[in-house]
């Protein structure tokens, strides 16, 4: 009769001990994020083509990496599939030309650009019941730009001097990510997460040689590793 009563509490707490995640929960996490850019760019050939032939083929736009606070907020329906909404403050980055040897424009900031890039992921859980569990994930981004207006300001540049450059306002694309949550008491968990973001988006510039019409100068491909740390409560 002991052992039977000892027996059914233990069947009793082992439930809430391993049970981690179930249908129902919500989770929100609090990260560092770092977004670096695996940057793709034909600038050189576009300006040659569309505007005048100043620049060497190679010539490319580069845009720097951003650390930012992110937000993000996932749903579980059922103990293995959750919906992760990531709600990150814009992103300020720095967009410049880099040039092969011989270019009549050199090395210069054009200015920055500040983003915008929520996205939507479904998640599958592999160890929903466990301390450690990893998870994969996909879905969609959309990137709005909120400041997106650049200056080539060189002397070197001629007529093309003090022109304007413009990204375009928005960029929607798949999202793939990986990543885990380490389980802690109390509803609290710490988590690891990387993403990668397909971002292209085209590049205008204010031709002077054109009566000012917005010339395409680059199809810029941004294409971002998101990579994540952070802490979390389930609820």
């Amino acid at each position: 009769m002991k052992k039977t009563a000892i027996s059914l509490m233990l069947a009793a707490l082992l439930p809430a001990m391993h049970a981690q995640a179930e249908q129902g929960d919500w989770v929100v996490r609090l990260r560092a994020t770092n977004i670096s850019p695996n940057e793709s760019s034909d600038l050189g050939k576009y300006v040659n083509k569309n505007v005048a032939n100043v620049m060497s083929n190679g010539a490319e736009l580069k845009v720097d990496s951003n650390t930012i606070p992110e937000l993000d907020i996932s749903y579980y329906w059922t103990k293995n599939i959750a919906t992760e909404l990531i709600l990150a403050l814009g992103s300020k980055h720095d967009v410049s030309v880099s040039k092969e040897p011989g270019s009549v424009v050199p090395n210069q900031k054009l200015g920055s650009i500040d983003a915008l890039p929520p996205t939507l992921t479904v998640q599958w859980h592999f160890n929903p019941d466990q301390t450690f569990d990893p998870y994969v994930g996909a879905g969609i981004n959309a990137t709005f730009m909120l400041d997106r207006s650049l200056t080539l300001n060189q002397s070197s540049v001629g007529a093309l001097q003090g022109s304007k450059i413009k990204i375009d306002h928005s960029s929607f694309g798949p999202a793939l990510q990986a990543g885990f949550d380490v389980n802690l008491k109390d509803g609290w968990l710490l988590n690891a997460d990387v993403k990668y973001l397909w971002l292209d988006t085209d590049v205008k510039l204010r031709n002077p040689l054109a009566g000012n019409a917005w010339t395409k100068i680059d199809s810029l491909d941004v294409n971002p590793w998101v990579l994540s740390l952070g802490i979390g409560r389930r609820f």
